[in-house]
């Protein structure tokens, strides 16, 4: 899951420093990822992890870090399992 995150994010978040010198819990805001590119990133997420962000989701913490993503999705897909 880690390297789709990081592989999307190298493609879709138009930062201008390498995906892969960010650390997981590193601030991908700081790293100068936009609030367009976030969503971006979540349309990619989306589509590569057959998924959909509740509205409840769609905030800056759950895309601060390749972490807090990880942890979000895996949480979209336990709320899958048990629905």
């Amino acid at each position: 899951m880690n390297e789709t995150i990081r592989t999307l994010l190298a493609k879709l978040g138009g930062l201008p420093v390498s995906v892969d010198t960010i650390a997981n819990d590193g601030d991908l805001y700081a790293a100068g990822l936009s609030s367009f590119a976030s969503v971006q990133l979540m349309l990619g997420l989306e589509e590569a992890f057959d998924i959909e962000f509740p509205d409840h989701l769609l905030n800056r913490k759950s895309f601060a870090s390749i972490a807090a993503i990880e942890a979000t999705i895996q949480s979209i897909l336990e709320d899958r399992k048990v629905a």
